[in-house]
């Protein structure tokens, strides 16, 4: 079981942002930017691109309200994805406020967030939504 199958199971506490019967979005706790999403089928595949066909052609479409509210709730030109997957054996998209591409830069450092950090970041899009 992954790190992400047990945040979905409730077994490790999350900053949840959205979910539905295959998907699951919370927020990174080491996050690149203010406001950094993961979104997660909750079908534990390692490779995107593995995944049913159904939830390739679903996955967009539960992330794009979430893109949308972290548009109207950070100072950025749009809301940057990314597939890195290398981290995590658990296929996952990335969601993070972007100004320039270098935002979606995974080599920085990443430092991790407070949990009031967190929570007013969870606060803000859940209002966005």
């Amino acid at each position: 079981m992954t790190i992400f199958s047990r945040i979905i199971a409730g077994e490790i506490p999350s900053y949840k942002i959205a979910e539905n019967e295959k998907f699951y979005a919370f927020l990174d706790i080491f996050p690149l930017r203010e406001g950094h999403v993961l979104v997660v089928p909750k079908n534990e595949t390692d490779n995107l691109f593995d995944l049913p066909a159904e939830y390739l052609s679903e996955i967009l479409l539960f992330a794009q309200p979430i893109a949308k509210a972290i548009e109207k709730s950070f100072d950025c030109n749009r809301c940057g994805i990314s597939v890195i997957g290398l981290e995590v054996p658990h296929a996952h998209l990335h969601l993070v406020p972007i100004r320039s591409a270098n935002d979606l830069n995974f080599i920085q450092e990443k430092p991790k967030a407070s949990d009031e950090a967190l929570k007013k970041v969870q606060e803000k899009i859940l209002a966005a939504l």
